[in-house]
């Protein structure tokens, strides 16, 4: 009978221990934003000339919104000067102007990477493609104008579709841009953009349409969070009870003497993993629920300790930034317990991981963490 009962305990603990198990998920949900951007670098027009002469600075600032991880729309306005050039016979040689402009467009812009790829928060480069309209508004057609004077009075012609003051046109425009993700809030980009017109905006009539070619590089500050994490536990089923068999010895040869047996009470433990944001080190309102758990754990057991180790993901930054900023998430933790909740010193202990191979999650995301063990 001793048998069967100690048989039926082990049977009954198995599967309480199998009802325990736990499977932790996480989630991520995009939230819509906006971004500011600014851009520099330079144009190439296309006209009669070999690439390059025609070649001029250019800037842009824009401002956007996501609606989603795959489609935004930005409002942009590009700017600062084109050149046009005429190939002419000696003597008149070639003649070369430049003139201003100001060319505000809406623009659709779908990220191709998590249309592709599906949505990632911790992806580091992003590609998006881009199209839009508006108008370019040219101004200061000086150069152009003395040139088509010179040409009158050489008896060369003139051009055809010359202009004065400010002239307004209609401008479609399609390209891309590559962005890599600094931080959850800066990216540094870089953007190449096709822009057509109507035929005349360089003053000459060529019968079909003109061209410009953008190529910019900038920064991208992106206003709130892009996402929101929430973690989710599943607990596993409990196994059905397992059904116990139980033999009948008809003959007792000897009974065992009755002791008492002692249980050892083994310490209680308590364990808080305390998450941070990329590239941050701060308590988030959320987390510091977790600290208050910790706080009340050592009040409670007043010879308990609690070792903090801080951990970094090896997926984005350095060695040495990772290094540094694991040691700032244990410490940020330390201090927290040290100050607001009057834990003392001694009782604390502070380790840094940085982004060694022993990490404690497989989920990238979830190895910007502090762990806190309580014991």
């Amino acid at each position: 009978m001793k048998i069967n009962k100690l048989m039926l305990a082990g049977a009954m603990l198995f599967a309480g221990a199998s009802a325990l198990a736990q499977e932790t998920v996480t989630e991520y949900s995009y939230t819509p934003n906006w971004y500011i951007q600014g851009q520099f670098g330079g144009q190439e027009t296309l006209g009669e000339s070999s690439f390059g002469h025609l070649f001029s600075p250019n800037a842009q600032i824009a401002g956007g919104y996501n609606f989603n991880p795959y489609i935004g729309a930005r409002l942009a306005v590009n700017a600062w000067q084109s050149k046009g050039a005429l190939n002419l016979p000696s003597p008149l040689a070639n003649q070369r102007w430049k003139w201003n402009y100001v060319a505000p467009t809406v623009d659709a812009v779908v990220n191709m990477t998590n249309l592709i790829g599906g949505y990632n928060p911790n992806r580091l480069v992003d590609v998006d493609l881009i199209a839009g309209i508006g108008a370019n508004i040219g101004f200061s057609n000086n150069e152009a104008n003395t040139t088509n004077q010179y040409l009158i009075n050489n008896h060369a012609g003139a051009l055809e579709y010359i202009w004065d003051g400010t002239k307004a046109r209609f401008l479609g425009q399609f390209g891309l841009d590559v962005n890599f993700n600094v931080s959850e809030h800066v990216a540094v980009g870089l953007e190449f953009m096709a822009n057509v017109l109507p035929d005349g905006y360089n003053s000459k009539k060529a019968g079909n349409a003109d061209w410009y070619f953008n190529g910019l590089v900038g920064v991208k500050y992106t206003f709130g969070p892009k996402y929101k994490k929430t973690t989710r536990t599943i607990e596993a089923p409990a196994p059905a009870e397992p059904k116990v068999i139980e033999r009948i010895i008809e003959r007792v040869v000897e009974q065992a003497p009755v002791t008492n047996v002692v249980e050892e009470v083994k310490p209680e433990i308590l364990r808080r993993d305390v998450f941070f944001r990329i590239n941050t080190y701060t308590i988030t309102k959320e987390e510091m629920v977790k600290v208050n758990e910790v706080a009340e754990f050592l009040k409670s057991h007043p010879n308990a300790k609690v070792v903090i180790t801080g951990y970094a993901d090896k997926g984005t930054g350095t060695m040495a930034i990772n290094l540094r900023l694991s040691k700032q998430r244990a410490e940020t933790v330390a201090k927290t317990l040290r100050t607001k909740y009057n834990i003392a010193s001694d009782r604390i202990v502070v380790k840094s991981m940085g982004e060694t191979e022993d990490q404690p999650y497989s989920d990238p995301v979830d190895n910007r963490v502090a762990i806190c063990i309580c014991e």
